[in-house]
């Protein structure tokens, strides 16, 4: 089981990546092994010295009872100290770099995310990356045809 952040890629520019655990509760637990998580709009943030996902949507399971659900509660994210403070002083030494997930998989009977320290792209670095693709794409396009002839 592996779930992606999609827009990850195209919205940030990696510089470091960290594994952490994650608390969650048993029906949670189901629902992500059933890959119903979505990393889209989630960030990681320190809050009084501990590290919480923010905002990732992981629907209620199916079998379980709705009983005072919130899907995108915040939930605490499992690391050792030493990696928490390293990586506190590298978001508040500059202060353009965020906490993003990358992904969120199984490792045994544990559910790890993987969290990228990430630089947010301009519009402009965006539009050119997808230009360089286009372009990319059209080449293989326009080589296909010519080896067919």
């Amino acid at each position: 089981m592996k779930v992606y952040n999609r827009t990850f890629n195209r919205d940030y520019t990696e510089i470091e990546t960290v594994e952490a655990g994650i608390a969650l509760t048993g029906a949670e637990v189901k629902a992500v092994r059933a890959k119903n998580i979505k990393l889209e709009q989630s960030f990681a943030r320190v809050i009084r010295g501990e590290l919480f996902l923010v905002n990732a949507d992981i629907p209620i399971y199916q079998f379980a009872r709705p009983q005072d659900y919130n899907p995108t509660r915040s939930r605490k994210l499992l690391l050792h100290k030493k990696q928490i403070t390293r990586l506190i002083s590298k978001l508040q030494s500059s202060g353009k770099l965020t906490l993003i997930p990358v992904s969120c998989y199984n490792k045994g009977p544990y559910i790890k995310i993987s969290l990228a320290l990430a630089k947010g792209k301009r519009d402009i670095e965006k539009k050119k990356v997808e230009r360089r693709e286009d372009i990319k794409r059209q080449q293989e396009q326009e080589m296909k045809e010519y080896i067919k002839r």
